[in-house]
């Protein structure tokens, strides 16, 4: 299935986050827990866990979608990613790549502090000498670092937003790793203003929750997820079931905007 539909400029950043509270408040516990062992699950096991995060990411995204949905949920259903492996476990290993990246320019540039340290100091342990460092050399590396780093940043947020509904895509319908990460990039490039604008405001959420004694962003996790998945659903409604697409009454999920 590769002829679906999406809309284009579709996403309110804003009416995504604070739906998505209006929905968790009522059994906010339960997606809790979801997210919380979900987020576990998907780093606990170095190197495992790159095998993990697409098919949790799914669980996590069918649990929610069923909750907005307003049929049962249960804590179980967080495994439901599971019967998809294949495609979700690829299409997390390579959202996965800007990670991977990212960790292994943070292991040259501690090896390389090392060596630094190594060639600019000596003596015993009571008696160190420091030989004159250049600093021109310095400052040259630390403008490079910079450039690399914020080339980085910006290439791992494009990248985010061209994998942004792969992994639901892939979940909800019988699309292959490929078709979902094609369908995703098209419908993101449709809707980039709004995603970038949910990526910022989801940003400032975690951000909320880790001044908050750094436990608290384990508390914000169940905003983020709905928010994405109240997202997915303004791009990719459920025309098909019946899912509608114009404000629902007020008694639906508190006081929704649109879905």
């Amino acid at each position: 299935m590769t002829n679906l539909q999406f809309e284009k400029s579709a996403i309110d950043a804003g009416g995504c986050v604070s739906n998505a509270w209006d929905f968790l408040k009522p059994n906010y516990w339960l997606y809790f827990g979801v997210c919380l062992v979900g987020f576990i699950m998907a780093g606990c096991i170095p190197c495992v866990s790159l095998f993990l995060i697409g098919p949790i990411l799914g669980g996590i995204f069918f649990v929610i979608d069923r909750g907005m949905r307003g049929e049962p949920t249960d804590f179980g259903m967080l495994f439901r990613g599971f019967d998809k492996f294949v495609p979700l476990m690829v299409i997390g290993l390579i959202q996965s790549i800007p990670e991977v990246i990212g960790q292994g320019i943070r292991l040259t540039a501690d090896l390389g502090r090392l060596g630094l340290d190594g060639a600019t100091r000596h003596g015993d342990f009571y008696q160190i000498t420091y030989d004159a460092f250049p600093f021109g050399i310095a400052g040259g590396m630390i403008v490079v670092l910079l450039i690399v780093a914020g080339v980085f940043i910006i290439f791992g947020i494009v990248w985010k937003i061209l994998f942004f509904f792969a992994i639901p895509l892939a979940m909800e319908h019988d699309l292959g790793a490929i078709d979902a990460i094609k369908l995703s990039a098209r419908a993101a490039m449709a809707n980039v203003g709004g995603l970038v604008l949910l990526i910022i405001f989801e940003g400032l959420i975690q951000l909320l929750g880790l001044l908050m004694a750094c436990f608290g962003y384990f508390f914000v996790l169940p905003i983020v997820y709905a928010a994405n998945v109240f997202a997915y659903r303004q791009v990719f409604p459920m025309f098909e079931r019946g899912f509608r697409n114009e404000p629902p009454s007020p008694d639906a999920y508190g006081s929704f905007g649109r879905v």
